[in-house]
């Protein structure tokens, strides 16, 4: 056997060196605050995309349905053009049994709550379904990357994924990148969620200052896994709880999934860049300008003169909650001339998607 030169020894004590000092660097980042250290050491070798995984979450009823089919027609659309950062797609179905749109929308099945601890609450079976997905689930944008230089660089083993949570009624408008680091998700800051109002209740479940929950939800979002596996089960602990106390499920209402994230991130020390770019929501917001996302949430009624009744059912109307009971049929009527352009631009997209969507069913 030949004799190990000195030299190559050295060689070898040097990387080997290297590679403790900036595995134990990553790993520290990772796993101390997850979004409150002062350094971004975003590795990204190469400029490679930083692809995340796009989730939704839906019942099984025939409203999620129709959105979830209509959201994923224009994530498909956008996913591969330039700009995109956009990887792999999964609905969570959270009624604990396959349904017929599993060969059309790659779908991960996940248990419902125990019957009844949700209150009428569906939104409470969201982050129940988040723990089990990221639990049993595979992302296929998880990846390692091997980085191996002799004597200057180092080398280390870097997992990197990120998911984009976003919800059935959300519309695709533009290819979306990655708008979130390692250490900061991206979120939409919601006007509705106002933690300093509601000092008291959420004083109940987390001790830091107030001043450290963001004002967002779980969607739409961009995170890096590490720090999702860490808020999950808390936003899901801290859901039931909320909802089981009577003073805060009054206060937070329809909203208390959403403060129940925010709080869990504040838990763990995750901060979010907010990103008012992420989405506009109609009718409120008029234009969508360099938004990458539609937000059908509110009800759009219009004289046909093109004047917002908000809170009266107007003479031309967009309301997701007419179809409650099935899918809106094909080619809905498009808005007067002098409605806003993102009203427009939400009904001709629906348009758009419901046409070419194969057996699309008014009514089912």
């Amino acid at each position: 056997m030949g004799r190990i030169s000195f030299f190559f020894l050295v060689l070898l004590f040097v990387a080997f060196t290297a590679a403790i000092y900036n595995t134990a660097r990553f790993i520290a980042a990772s796993d101390s605050t997850l979004g409150g250290g002062e350094e971004e050491f975003d590795f990204n070798p190469g400029g490679k995309k930083k692809l995340f995984h796009t989730v939704v979450t839906s019942s099984s009823g025939s409203y999620a349905r129709w959105q979830c089919r209509i959201m994923y027609y224009w994530f498909k659309k956008f996913k591969d053009q330039p700009g995109s950062e956009m990887g792999g797609f999964t609905r969570i179905l959270h009624s604990g049994a396959p349904d017929d749109l599993m060969d059309e929308i790659p779908t991960f099945v996940a248990d419902p709550l125990p019957s009844g601890l949700d209150k009428g609450y569906i939104v409470l079976h969201r982050p129940w379904a988040f723990v089990q997905w990221l639990r049993n689930a595979t992302i296929e944008e998880e990846y390692v990357v091997l980085l191996f230089f002799v004597l200057l660089e180092n080398f280390g083993y870097l997992f990197r994924s990120y998911i984009f949570m976003a919800e059935p009624d959300h519309l695709i408008t533009k290819p979306l990148p990655n708008l979130a680091s390692r250490l900061r998700p991206a979120a939409f800051p919601f006007f509705y969620i106002t933690p300093e109002k509601y000092e008291r209740e959420v004083g109940k479940f987390f001790k830091g200052p107030v001043q450290a929950v963001d004002p967002v939800g779980n969607s739409p979002a961009i995170i890096h896994k590490a720090q999702l596996l860490r808020i999950a089960p808390t936003w899901h602990n801290l859901s039931i709880q909320m909802k089981q106390d009577p003073e805060t499920d009054k206060a937070f209402g329809w909203v208390l999934e959403m403060y129940a994230y925010a709080i869990a991130s504040a838990v763990h020390g995750v901060k979010h860049t907010l990103r008012k770019d992420f989405m506009i929501q109609p009718p409120w917001d008029t234009s969508l300008g360099d938004k990458y996302i539609i937000h059908y949430t509110y009800g759009c009624d219009y004289t046909l003169e093109g004047v917002l009744t908000y809170g009266k059912v107007g003479e031309w109307r967009f309301d997701k909650r007419s179809f409650t009971a099935g899918a809106p049929p094909r080619n809905l009527t498009l808005p007067p001339a002098n409605v806003p352009g993102s009203v427009a631009m939400l009904v001709k997209m629906i348009n758009q998607a419901t046409a070419d969507i194969p057996n699309w069913k008014a009514g089912e």
